[in-house]
């Protein structure tokens, strides 16, 4: 058994003229969102033994925001260039290429490929959008990551820090 959490990145800056979109940073609200999202994974223990995130500065801020909080070893930590706004198959590449045998992994990326690539997982549940800092998470019957298909997460949860519920 093994389990995935998507995140999409926390809120960001619009970009300042000239500035690349890999170089965003996070705004006040995403420094706010992403320890309170990890603060909701705590509370329902869900702690990734390895975190891989798009190394786009607004990805890989909120990963370590998150990683602090779930106090997560930095040896556990990656990243790759293939999430940067990647497609749905990108990230199904990423996963079935790096999770190795990690029982929880926690993938950080961007829209509107995360949003696709966790309604393609879903066995049932679907939504709309994932707002900036959503987290969806699901488990999979599964040995290794390199076996994950589409249609195939069950027990999936989905929260957002606007969620009040």
């Amino acid at each position: 058994m093994k389990r995935l959490t998507l995140v999409r990145h926390a809120k960001s800056d619009t970009p300042l003229p000239g500035q690349k979109d890999w170089d965003r940073p996070l705004n006040r609200r995403g420094q706010r969102d992403a320890p309170e999202m990890a603060r909701r994974l705590r509370a329902r223990k869900l702690k990734p033994d390895l975190v891989l995130s798009s190394p786009a500065v607004r990805a890989l801020t909120t990963a370590s925001i998150m990683a602090r909080e779930l106090k997560v070893p930095a040896e556990v930590m990656g990243q790759d260039e293939r999430l940067y706004l990647a497609s749905p198959a990108d990230l199904l590449a990423v996963i079935r290429d790096l999770g190795g045998h990690a029982p929880h992994l926690m993938i950080f990326g961007h829209n509107p490929g995360i949003t696709d690539c966790a309604n393609r997982l879903s066995a049932g549940e679907h939504m709309d959008n994932m707002p900036t800092c959503a987290v969806f998470t699901a488990t999979f019957t599964i040995d290794e990551w390199s076996e994950l298909e589409w249609g195939s997460g069950q027990d999936v949860e989905f929260d957002y820090p606007r969620n009040l519920a």
